[in-house]
């Protein structure tokens, strides 16, 4: 499954793990986005671990699913495109 995920954490030290975990399942595309394609196991996982790191009453995580046919309609205007599309998991 093709994944956007954004964040919104309030202190520096708890973004800074976000971003780290996340930048070991996908490709980070803007400050505070991310891209994944994930299988639900995979999913499943990243979602348990970012929960452990949030505080649900100031920090939020969004994640939009993507179906193929609309993954095939993302449309870049401007910056750089993502180089690395490698992606590894710790």
């Amino acid at each position: 499954m093709f994944v956007v995920i954004t964040y919104d954490i309030s202190e520096d030290k708890r973004r800074t793990k976000i971003h780290n975990i996340l930048k070991s399942y996908g490709q980070w595309v803007q400050y505070s986005v991310f891209q994944c394609d994930l299988t639900k196991t995979q999913y499943a996982k990243l979602r348990h671990r970012l929960n452990k790191q949030i505080d649900a009453e100031t920090d939020s995580i969004l994640f939009y699913f993507l179906c193929e046919c609309c993954h095939g309609k993302i449309e870049r205007i401007g910056g750089e495109a993502p180089r690395d599309c490698s992606i590894f998991f710790v």
